[in-house]
């Protein structure tokens, strides 16, 4: 099923919210939580999550006393749903999911987002040669209003390109893995694919018109975010919370760490292949960073590529969203540059 442009800003609203009540019925089973439970839901199933991952696997949540769990769902529409149902206590999401969330009503408070690079190939076929080459194609994403498609949308906004001008329609197909294979079967014409996937498609005649991991532009993937008044009632919990995510963070980017890291990898996104293995590691040094403060110049940028199907975000009040006081704490002590000396 693919949507044209114009329909989806009539049909955004309608994702993410419309999802959030059918899941409440998969989700609303009632179990308690403990004071230190940490459940964490997210709808990205690449390396994004990787260093809530190495936190949890690696012992760094244990550390702070926490019992963190991460809650895999299909899209950033969904893991909202789990918040909201009260059977998770954050979620790792989008800023696109979050402002649209947000617009809607819903109280959030953003804390921390290790991620401020998109290490990605814009993957097209081989007779794509240009940018405008692009006009009336199909592009493949994981969810309307998600961080794949947010990806998507800033690096065609950096190529110069209005969706809606060009005539390009996007079909909703599935995570990356998925899209790969949608390009091979040509149920798609291009995609935002990881590198080591993009091995995958290389030797089939495909290429990359972009290699997203170079853009300049303002970025900061998922970011813990929880329901305002949690964050607010919590303060200690929450500085702990962040805590460990840096150190997780301070690990991913120690070299010596590297076989250890890879098979946190391999196992959570169910790798096989070296190369591909490879590319996944490559794609998440390049991206993960100690910076982990909310951006507010890249949820300003993501506030202006969705207004354009969503008016309402804009009047999405960011500083009610932002709280970088958790990070700025770190920074303050000094915690993160003793972190820092680690893998300088």
């Amino acid at each position: 099923m693919y949507f044209a442009w114009r329909s989806l800003r009539d049909n955004l609203s309608a994702a993410i919210f419309g999802s959030a009540m059918v899941a409440c019925f998969g989700f609303c089973y009632g179990a308690g939580h403990a004071q230190e439970r940490f459940r964490v839901s997210y709808g990205g199933y690449n390396e994004t999550a990787a260093s809530m991952w190495v936190g949890i696997e690696r012992g760094f949540f244990k550390k702070h006393g926490i019992d963190a769990s991460m809650i895999q769902v299909r899209s950033g529409a969904l893991s909202v749903a789990t918040l909201l149902a009260n059977e998770v206590d954050a979620v790792w999401a989008a800023q696109s999911t979050i402002l649209s969330t947000v617009s809607g009503g819903v109280k959030l408070t953003c804390i921390a987002g290790p991620v401020n690079k998109i290490p990605r190939n814009l993957m097209v076929r081989k007779e794509v040669k240009s940018a405008d080459d692009l006009r009336g194609k199909i592009v493949g994403v994981q969810s309307i209003g998600g961080g794949l498609w947010l990806q998507t949308m800033i690096i065609l906004d950096h190529l110069g390109i209005d969706p809606d001008k060009y005539g390009i329609k996007v079909r909703v197909i599935g995570d990356e893995a998925t899209l790969a294979q949608a390009m091979i079967t040509k149920n798609i014409d291009f995609g935002v694919i990881t590198y080591g996937l993009s091995e995958t498609l290389y030797p089939q005649g495909f290429r990359s018109l972009v290699d997203a991991g170079d853009i300049s532009a303002p970025y900061q993937g998922p970011e813990i975010c929880a329901l305002k008044e949690s964050v607010a009632g919590r303060n200690e919990f929450y500085l702990r919370v962040v805590k460990a995510l840096a150190e997780a963070v301070a690990y991913i980017l120690e070299d010596n760490n590297k076989s250890d890291v890879t098979k946190v990898l391999a196992r959570n996104l169910r790798l096989s292949r070296n190369d591909v293995i490879e590319g996944s590691y490559r794609v998440l040094r390049k991206m993960t960073t100690l910076d982990m403060v909310p951006n507010i110049a890249a949820f300003k940028s993501v506030q202006r590529v969705v207004a354009r199907i969503n008016q309402k975000i804009t009047q999405v009040d960011l500083d009610q969203i932002i709280d970088g006081s958790f990070v700025r704490q770190l920074e303050s002590s000094g915690f993160l540059a003793e972190l820092r000396k680690k893998h300088h």
